[in-house]
């Protein structure tokens, strides 16, 4: 299939969002981003800006997040503001890709987690890209399995991670996009 048969939502972010959307472009894929009067993002294009009423739909007990993941998170409005983006994001996805580190309790570190905790919740196919293990994991039977580069396969997909990208974190994009799409356009 074509990459202009694809979207990638995502929330242009620096570092792994924005790297998703780079891709995105170069492939042809469209690409929408998720974000909010305020935030600071890298890509604006596709950019699909969330009103207060849609914002206030997602809205996550910040203690129940904490407690999910086992970490805590402020209550300041930028990180519940961001929380919400990352909902619209894996809510549009229908396969969820992510770029960060697996921890020892089956998370995924900072605020990224709690998109592949969301992920997990909906029951999505959920990829992650271990910057650290240097190598990509699935999500299936309640356990993080290492596979090789996987293939977007579905048309609606979520591109989403750290904003600390490292070398392999953007070279483990580019091969998804490559694996899945051919060579650029």
């Amino acid at each position: 299939m074509s990459g202009s048969e694809f979207t990638l939502f995502s929330g242009g972010a620096q570092g792994a969002e924005a790297e998703f959307g780079k891709q995105a472009e170069l492939f042809g894929v469209q690409e929408v981003n998720y974000s909010f009067e305020g935030h600071k993002i890298e890509r604006t294009r596709g950019l699909r800006m969330l009103t207060q009423e849609e914002l206030m739909r997602k809205d996550v007990s910040l203690t129940y997040v904490s407690k999910l993941l086992d970490r805590n998170f402020s209550n300041g409005p930028l990180i519940r503001m961001v929380l919400r983006t990352i909902m619209y994001q894996v809510d549009a996805g229908l396969e969820i890709f992510v770029i960060g580190a697996i921890l020892d309790n089956g998370t995924v570190n900072g605020g990224t987690g709690w998109g592949a905790e969301f992920a997990k919740i909906c029951n999505k196919p959920l990829f992650v890209f271990d910057q650290v293990k240097n190598g990509w994991f699935n999500w299936k039977d309640n356990a993080w399995r290492p596979v090789p580069t996987p293939t977007i396969t579905k048309t609606h997909f979520t591109g989403t991670g750290t904003r600390f990208i490292e070398d392999n974190g953007r070279a483990a994009i580019a091969a998804l996009f490559a694996q899945s799409f051919g060579a650029p356009k």
